[in-house]
């Protein structure tokens, strides 16, 4: 009943045949309608809606009905109460509770509104008003009491009300205690609904009647006065009598409720338990002799309830049962009917009730008749049973308390009612022994020593069961307290009944004792003996009690000390330790000598009282220190603790005087031998940590100040400081105890530890000898920066005599030191006066530490003799490390002078270890010392001034370092070389102290390093405020851009792009200056250095790398690419750009001469700085001034600039004549700086970056006709190389900006050039290429590799750099040329431009041929030589990047070669006649070692296009063989094809395809094998695609990816997406954003399955990345799905993971199936049959075909459906009509059909032709296959040709093979004969 079930709860109602229902109802017919014509209508709907089913329609009414109810009147409302009476009977049943709490709520509405109006029908109400008051529901129950108070306000009011219905309302529960299930409800309800509401009706009218009971039969004792009102008294008595005579009738006609006690609710048991202790309170005369017997059995064996819910009402029920009817317990068994249920319910913890029942143990023992006891006996059962459920393990603490409180309650009660059994004494004995003892004081021994033991030792029997259960603390605290305060009341009670426990309290100890002495692993220990004394101690002080040490310490300690002592016992001196704390030292003693053992004459004592002073001193001086100081193992520490604890305030100085005398004496000893005795001093340094802790003691409390021992200072001695000293001086050998004495005199092991036992002085004293021993060790060592260092500490040393240091010893001794320094840290902290000690020492130890990283970093280079002579001085270096690591976060709470003088000697050291030593890897020292830097700051310094004055500190001048600048910041006079030669000079420390700045700048910040922009705070150190100004290191910049390059990095790609990340991320007022401060010292540099600088040919907008590598000069280098990046980043923009130029332009002139450094540097500036200049120019071209006009001023003065440096060159004589010394080749190169030409690859033509006028173009082509009309139409061989690269530069030029003004003199002088400088260079990569070929030829046999290698290396060299840089030149001039006459109009064929002729097409196809033939040699050589090794083909594919732009231009002229070009390259290289031809040659670049993506593209597209692909393909062997006719390639479908003939690939494609895949798999998704295995597979697809449809050679193709091909390849590609797909998935992505890699999958996905190529995709694929990657492979998907939609079926059909293939089929249908399926259709709707018999129609809407098939009088319609995941899943195949086709014939057809689209490897168009023309076959006569049941094989689409000599029957090549390989013999299918 008490929960809901929503539209399945159905309404419950009483029986309409009930007597009591019906008396609720009108007498006749003719009352029920006036009452019925009195009802509203509207309440009459409402209460007719109270009779449904459906709880939601209940309580939607009777909310309607308490809404009306409030709104009406009394007299409107009265008419409806006997109709209410009627379904708020029924309703008080439902199941729902909801609907009775409305009920009730509606009760109260009700009976408010109508008042005493209810009066008349209130008999009938009451019943069930009162049985509602007991409902189970909480709720419920207290909306029926709100009802019954709202009516009956007063309590008087209600009782009366009561009174007068008590007839009725016993009626009422009389009808409810009749029911069954069965007939509780007269509609269909469910029947554990049916269970649940009777068993609810039964237990609360049970509860109605056990309190209708309580009320009426005692009302006359609840209402004095009741009697004086005569008439009120009647009717009480007459509901007393009434209530009784009814209860007596219940009684007996229930059978005594017993069988309520049966069911097996616990709510209606609980109820019957108490409605069963009303009847024993209230009607005792209804147990009698008839039924005693029974109702004792069943009460008091009520024991066997194991329910929690209803013990509180048992205990009830059997208390007042066994209180009021005491005989009863004769007229049953009660050992078997009561006790035996009774020791199991107390034995199982109560059943769970453990609150209720332990409190009412006492009063059942209590309620016991005497009689009933079986004498000790049932005691000790009782106690037994009761402590075996007491579960200490996992029951509450509520539990437990209750237990324990339960448990001394009943030990108690058996003591004090010992009188019912025969012997009192014997009994109270028995009790203490067998329980107290035995019981609980063995269970708190045991279970107190099991937490301390280990679980390998050996138990036995009960012990082993106790001890492997470990008890919680709280159990173990509340049995010591249980078992104290049954003590205390033993010894209350009876004073001799505590001896029993004393004397097991003394046997337990001393045999503990004893045991401790004879058994190693003893099973108990002194734990639970210590624990109980703070038991007893506390109990004693809450009571004021004395019995605990005079009755059970005491006399135990008396008994037990001798032994202690005798045995040298730890636990008897923690015993002992713990006695004094608690009773107090002289008192203790007092017990424990008070008999005749005590070593002293003085008078006897009381036990009680005080040892007297004297007497207490000699005990102490004369027993105790002797024996506590007595050697080192291990009970020292106990035996020390006694010693202290024995410590008292009025003898304190003599106590600690005798102690330090007679400890010293014991460590001088042995003196005589040269060392102390390092036992006693292990001993005294123990004593001073735990002194140290007695001083922390005596610090707290009131006046602690003046408590002696309460300061470090009352523990000062002369003898101990002078002894702490001599052992800090002693030299080796160290004792073992030696470093932990001098820790323990000093203190500060931990940061709350700083209480000294020395003074100050002495305390210097000693870390002075320490830094000695310290400074002795660094400068033992063998790196020479860290010996070096030692000299940081010369101010020190000469005071401290190193001379005489004894260097065999310094490992012992640095031992020794650092052991000093780690137990006393603290103590050193504290030495605030010796800044400069303490500074030393820190220092040192940090050293040495560094010292450890850098024997690390070079102990791979060791061999093992090496390793054995430096692990000794390892492990102290390593000690120091791990030592360093723990208190790395406590640097920064030193002082500031102390955390600045480590500072200054780390700093130091650190240069040293940069500029001095050279045992370290370059690599790894830059990071070593980097690491060494930042823990100083991170550990040293508190703020970022400090941080800045550290750094100012390292970058400070010194004689190494900075090699290029001087950081004057007054002056520009700051270039540290004034030599030209010296500047060059290998500055082999500088190198690695700028590796060290650029990982500093990485660490930390370019911020913080270079511009230190990020002081925003003040400096926490207020006397450091005069020097806080920190300007930037724009110096320390300019010396990184000098330097360049680096161990581990370089300007280029480690500094410049941090510089460019900072400027980013600030305002240019924060960053402005500082980089104009690094422009400013870095030209300057330049000025100064110019005359050694040599011209560079830097492109007109050069890439970071091998451009700037060609300045050699590193101050214009570092300039130049300082500007390129600042300009290229849009740091600096173009108005920044033109101060620059002219800046540059004023510094040309010095005058009227012409400053000859600025001009040998000033190309290399413009070569960056016009480009932006140009860009400025375009924007003030298209933006205006206020005037309109653009402002092109700053544009005239650059080009006036240039006009001017053109016209000086015009006076120069030409280049022809030019000889060396002359110096014009700077002003060539200056104007050629001018004219920036931006190559932007693929196919478009250079861009031109300027805009000039025509006065500049008439300059600039009247330079070029200068060079031509002197130099004629040939070139002479001894030109000087300087004067060809000029040349080459001012056609390229001119030819970008004058190409319109160009005559056929200027074209054929062009042309005539290129074609010469570009064959000089085919000359000499050929005459490479042979050079390769010769050697591996010569040597391909020979073992020794490197020979080859070396030669190999020698050949590729090319020594003449100047030919390529001409070369490089003429092709990207003939690229321009080529660009401009792809761009030409063709319409424009008036053009009278020499360049339309046709005269200068031969010499164009000649070049660009040359050009193909560069791009053959230079991988005809990489194929070569890698058919010797790979680490050849890799000497071959590296050395192109020396070169790497001018191959990037002959890729880019290879890219735009037309077919005819390409295919004449080829053949003149096949003729070559070397051992590797063309197809090798592009197969080896475009799979090479070291790929170039520009050749590799170029390589691709060359072989994926005509007349070279068929090549690339299938090889020369095979390719003539497959050449097709396309006018007779549809009969090419007849050729018979065995798996015998199957073509192969070209041995680079084979391998990869067939093998490469398996090892792809485990590799990265980046990996270059990878792009390899996605290349070779885009070749063999791009040249299936290109292949006719259905022709032999796409047959056999395809044939040989189905057989060979490894379909891992398909792995392979989602290998790529999954990640992805898996995290779309998770997320359910569907409608929202992509993930990039998905997106641009999907994208190239639906692009090449639309355009039927991947060449978009290999195009955009270098570099390569993740993303690219991965679009690649959707590419390729893509296209398989094209072209072999079968073979991908075929793969996914294997797939045997569920969640892969459901991602896979995922995407496909997504992004790849519908465009697929879109082309499918419209090539099937374009296709032309060209057949009447045959028609097809194509439903785009539906994604279906239907085929129609006529001949003669038959016919057939098949409809082809694809699915939404085609090709995935198969396409259905269905046969809409037939005519005058056989089932047969029809469902083979059918088949046949989904055979040939299902294998079809291209588009569906053709598998329904070929499936057509095998009809057409087979109308024509054409048998079928036997085995396939087919005239066209379905998936080499063959005849079958080969017939049965026997049968005559033909089969399929294919079909027979399969056959033979499956069957495993050669017979003909059908007649078996051999074939």
């Amino acid at each position: 009943m008490g929960r809901q079930k929503g539209d399945g709860a159905r309404s419950k109602a009483r029986p309409s045949s009930s007597s009591l229902a019906a008396s609720l109802l009108p007498s006749n017919s003719a009352a029920a309608a006036a009452a019925a014509s009195d009802i509203d209508s509207e309440v009459a709907q409402h209460l007719k809606r109270l009779a449904r089913k459906d709880p939601t329609t209940k309580l939607k009414a009777l909310a309607s009905l308490s809404n009306l109810l409030k709104q009406k009147s009394g007299k409107e409302i009265v008419p409806i109460i006997p109709q209410w009476a009627f379904e708020y009977k029924k309703l008080l049943l439902d199941y729902n509770r909801e609907v009775r709490r409305a009920t009730h709520e509606t009760m109260t509405n009700l009976v408010t509104a109508v008042g005493r109006d209810l009066a008349p029908h209130l008999k009938s109400l009451m019943g069930p008003w009162w049985f509602s008051q007991f409902d189970p529901s909480s709720e419920v129950s207290q909306a029926a009491k709100r009802s019954l108070q709202a009516a009956f306000p007063a309590q008087e009011k209600r009782l009366d009300a009561l009174i007068l219905c008590t007839t009725e309302i016993f009626m009422y529960l009389e009808e409810n205690l009749k029911l069954t299930p069965q007939n509780l409800s007269d509609k269909a309800v469910a029947l554990d609904e049916l269970q649940e509401m009777h068993q609810q009706v039964i237990s609360s009218s049970l509860l109605a009647l056990a309190t209708l009971l309580d009320v009426l039969v005692s009302v006359q004792i609840e209402r004095p006065g009741f009697e004086n009102l005569s008439a009120e008294q009647k009717r009480a008595s007459k509901a007393k009598a009434t209530a009784i005579s009814f209860a007596e009738k219940l009684f007996s006609a229930h059978k005594y409720f017993l069988e309520f006690l049966k069911s097996q609710s616990p709510a209606v048991r609980s109820a019957t338990y108490t409605v069963l202790k009303s009847f024993i309170n209230h009607i005792p005369q209804a147990f009698d002799g008839g039924n005693m017997k029974t109702l004792a059995t069943a009460i008091l064996g009520a024991f066997q309830e194991r329910d929690p819910a209803c013990h509180s009402s048992m205990w009830d029920a059997i208390l007042l049962f066994s209180k009021r009817f005491p005989d009863s317990w004769t007229t049953l068994n009660v050992q078997k009917s009561v006790f035996n249920r009774f020791w199991s319910f107390i034995r199982n913890g109560c059943f769970g009730s453990q609150q209720v029942s332990y409190p009412a143990l006492v009063l059942f023992l209590d309620s016991i008749p005497s009689k009933a006891f079986s004498g000790d006996k049932f005691f000790l059962d009782f106690f037994h049973n009761l402590w075996a459920g007491r579960n200490p393990v996992h029951s509450p603490n509520v539990d437990r308390l209750a237990f324990f409180r339960a448990f001394k309650e009943c030990f108690f009660w058996g003591l004090c009612n010992a009188s019912s059994v025969d012997s009192v004494s014997h009994f109270r004995t028995t009790l203490i022994n067998d329980i107290l003892v035995k019981l609980l004081w063995q269970d708190y021994l045991s279970s107190v020593s099991s937490k301390d033991q280990d679980s390998d030792q050996p138990l036995s029997g009960k012990a082993t069961e106790m001890q492997n259960i470990k008890y919680p603390i709280s159990y173990l605290q509340e049995l010591g307290k249980c078992i104290v305060e049954i003590l205390s009341g033993i010894y209350s009670l009876e004073e001799d009944l505590l001896s029993l426990f004393c004397a097991v309290f003394q046997e337990s100890c001393e045999g503990l004792f004893q045991q401790k002495a004879t058994t190693e692993q003893p099973t108990l220990n002194i734990e639970p003996i210590i624990k109980f004394l703070f038991l007893v101690d506390q109990h004693a002080k809450q009571e004021g009690e004395s019995w605990p040490l005079l009755h059970l310490v005491g006399p135990m300690l008396a008994k037990c000390f001798p032994l202690v002592r005798s045995l040298d016992s730890a636990d008897g001196a923690r015993l002992l330790s713990v006695s004094v704390s608690i009773f107090g030292a002289r008192k203790v003693l007092q017990a424990i000598f008070s008999n005749n053992n005590a070593p002293f004459c003085g008078p006897p004592c009381e036990k009680d009282s005080e040892m007297k002073l004297e007497y207490f001193l000699q005990v102490y001086k004369e027993t105790f220190i002797p024996w506590c100081l007595r050697g080192h193992n291990c009970t020292t520490s106990a035996r020390l603790d006694l010693l202290l604890a024995l410590l008292d305030d009025e003898c304190f100085s003599e106590q600690w005087h005798a102690i330090i005398t007679y400890a010293i004496d014991l460590v001088n000893s042995n003196i005589d031998s040269g060392s102390m005795d390092s036992n006693h001093l292990a001993v005294l340094g123990m004593l001073f940590d735990k002194a140290r802790n007695e001083i922390r003691i005596r610090k707290v409390g009131e006046d602690s100040f003046h408590l002696p021992g309460s300061l470090p200072d009352h523990w000062h001695h002369e003898l101990l400081e002078a002894t702490a000293v001599s052992v800090a001086f002693s030299l080796p050998p160290f004792g073992t105890s030696d470093a932990q004495f001098v820790c323990s005199v000093l203190g500060g092991a931990t940061e709350g530890n700083l209480d000294s036992f020395v003074s100050r002085k002495s305390m210097t004293l000693i870390f002075l000898e320490v830094l000695r021993k310290l400074v002795s060790f660094i400068l033992d060592s063998s790196f020479s920066s860290v010996k070096q260092a030692s000299a940081l500490f010369d101010s020190e040393e000469n005071c401290l005599g190193l001379d005489s240091k004894n260097t065999a010893n310094v490992v012992d001794m640095a031992r020794f030191a650092l052991q000093i320094v780690e137990g006393s840290f603290f103590c050193l902290r504290a030495l605030d006066e010796e800044s400069g000690l303490v500074s030393s020492i820190s220092a040192a130890v940090f050293i040495i530490d560094w010292e450890y990283r850098m024997s690390v970093a070079v102990e791979d280079a060791l061999d093992d003799e090496s390793r054995k002579k430096i692990k000794a001085r390892m492990d102290i270096c390593e000690s120091a490390h791990g030592y360093l690591s723990n208190i790395s976060n406590l640097w920064k709470s030193f002082s500031g002078d102390v955390r600045k003088g480590i500072r200054s000697i780390l700093i130091c050291t650190i240069r040293l270890a940069i500029f001095r030593e050279d045992k370290l890897d370059n690599k790894k020292f830059a990071a070593l010392c980097c690491m060494m830097m930042t823990d100083v700051l991170e550990h040293l310094c508190q703020d970022q001034y400090e941080e800045q004055n550290l750094l100012d500190h390292l970058l400070s001048k010194g004689d190494m370092w900075p090699w290029w600048i001087t950081p004057d910041l007054n002056s520009m006079e700051g270039l540290s070389k004034s030599d030209t030669e010296g500047i060059y000079v290998s500055a082999y420390g500088n190198y690695k102290f700028v590796s060290l700045i650029d990982k500093l700048i990485y660490k930390l910040g370019l911020h913080k390093v270079i511009a230190c922009d990020d002081l925003d705070i003040l400096p926490l150190s207020t006397k450091d405020s005069a020097n806080t100004k920190v300007t930037s290191r724009a110096w320390v910049a300019a010396e990184v851009l000098c330097t360049w390059k680096w161990p581990e990095g370089s300007a280029a790609t480690s500094f410049l792009p941090q510089l460019v990340s900072f400027a980013k991320s600030r305002n240019y007022s924060s960053y402005g200056s500082i980089l104009d401060s690094i422009f400013s010292i870095l030209f300057d540099g330049a000025l100064i250095y110019g005359e050694n600088c040599s011209q560079s040919l830097l492109h007109a907008w050069p890439t970071l790398g091998e451009d700037m590598e060609d300045i050699e000069e590193p101050f214009l280098r570092a300039l130049v690419s300082f500007l390129f990046t600042l300009l290229k980043e849009n740091i600096w923009g173009p108005e920044k750009a033109m101060a620059l130029f002219q800046l540059l332009v004023d510094k040309l002139f010095v005058g009227e001469a012409v400053n000859s450094n600025c001009l040998r540097i000033l190309p290399s500036i413009l070569c960056v700085l016009v480009p932006t200049l140009c860009q400025r120019s375009i924007r003030s071209s298209e933006c205006t001034n206020k005037d309109g006009k653009p402002d092109l001023l700053n544009e005239n003065q650059m080009q006036d600039a240039v006009k001017s440096w053109i016209q000086r060159i015009l006076l120069f004589p030409p280049l022809v004549t030019w000889q060396t010394g002359q110096d014009m080749e700077e002003w060539f190169h200056l104007v050629f700086s001018c004219y920036p030409l931006k190559a932007t690859g693929g196919n478009e033509i250079m861009k031109l970056d300027r805009d000039i006028d025509h006065e500049e173009r008439v300059l600039l082509l009247n330079l070029f006709r200068k060079q031509r009309n002197e130099s004629g139409r040939s070139i002479a061989a001894n030109q000087l190389p300087m004067v060809q690269i000029l040349l080459s530069k001012l056609m390229v030029i001119c030819l970008g900006y004058c190409w319109r003004e160009f005559d056929e003199e200027d074209w054929e002088f062009l042309f005539f050039h290129l074609r010469c400088w570009i064959e000089s260079a085919v000359l000499v990569m050929e005459e490479v290429a042979e050079n390769v070929n010769e050697i591996v030829t010569e040597h391909s046999s020979s073992d020794n590799a490197d020979l080859i290698h070396k030669k190999l290396e020698e050949s590729v060299l090319i020594s003449d750099n100047s030919l390529i840089n001409i070369s490089k030149n003429s092709v990207f001039s003939f690229s321009f040329l080529c660009g401009l006459l792809e761009l030409q109009p063709t319409e424009d064929t008036d053009n009278l431009n020499p360049l339309r002729t046709e005269r200068w097409d031969p010499i164009k196809n000649q070049i660009l041929e040359s050009i193909l033939r560069l791009f053959f040699s230079t991988g005809i050589a990489e194929a070569i030589a890698g058919s010797y090794s790979f680490e050849a083909a890799s000497i071959i594919s590296a050395s192109r990047f020396y070169h790497r732009s001018f191959w990037e231009s002959v890729a880019s002229s290879v890219l735009r070669s037309p077919p005819h070009t390409r295919d004449e390259a080829a053949k003149s290289i096949k003729l070559w006649g070397l051992s590797k031809g063309p197809i090798s040659s592009l197969y080896a670049i475009l799979f090479s070692s070291r790929p170039m993506p520009s050749l590799q593209l170029a390589a691709f597209a060359v072989l994926s296009t005509e007349p070279v692909s068929k090549l690339a393909v299938f090889g020369e062997g095979i390719a003539p063989c497959l050449e097709v006719d396309s006018n007779t390639y549809q009969e090419s479908i007849n050729l018979d094809l065995s798996p015998e003939e199957n073509i192969h690939l070209t041995k680079e494609l084979s391998y990869i395809i067939e093998k490469l895949p398996y090892d792809v798999l485990d590799m990265d998704l980046v990996a270059e094998q990878r792009v390899h295995l996605f290349l070779a597979w885009s070749l063999l697809l791009s040249h299936l695609s290109s292949l006719p449809s259905l022709s032999n050679p796409r047959e056999r193709l395809v044939q040989y990816i189905q057989n060979s091909a490894n379909p891992l390849i398909l792995d392979c590609l989602f290998q790529h997406l999954l990640s992805d797909l898996s995290l779309m998935h998770v997320l359910k992505k569907k409608d929202g954003e992509l993930p990039n890699v998905i997106s641009e999958a999907a994208t190239a996905a639906k692009c090449s399955i639309t355009s039927g190529s991947v060449l978009f995709s290999v195009e955009s694929l270098w570099p390569i990345d993740p993303v690219k990657m991965a679009a690649f492979a959707g590419a390729i998907y893509g296209l398989m799905l094209r072209l072999l939609p079968a073979y991908v079926w075929g793969w996914f059909s294997d797939l045997r993971d569920r969640s892969t293939s459901s991602m896979i089929e995922s995407f496909t249908r997504t992004w790849c199936s519908p465009p697929l399926v879109a082309n499918e259709l419209s090539l099937i709707k374009t296709a032309n049959f060209a057949d009447e018999n045959f028609s097809v129609s194509v439903s785009k809407s539906a994604n279906e075909v239907v085929a129609t098939y006529t001949k003669d009088e038959t016919g057939m319609d098949l409809i082809i459906r694809l699915p939404a995941s085609y090709p995935l899943r198969p396409v259905d195949v269905d046969c809409m009509r037939s005519l005058g086709i056989s089932e047969v014939k029809q469902r083979k057809w059918l088949m046949s059909m989904m055979m040939f689209v299902r294998n079809q490897n291209g588009a569906l168009a053709e598998a329904i032709r070929v499936w057509k023309r095998n009809f057409d076959k087979e109308f024509e006569g054409v048998e079928e296959c036997p085995i396939c049941y087919s005239v066209i094989h379905t998936v080499n689409h063959s005849l079958p040709r080969l017939a049965c000599k026997t049968c005559k029957h033909k089969f399929h090549a294919a079909c027979l093979y399969k056959w033979f390989s499956t069957s495993h013999k050669s017979s003909c299918p059908l007649c078996q004969s051999p074939f």
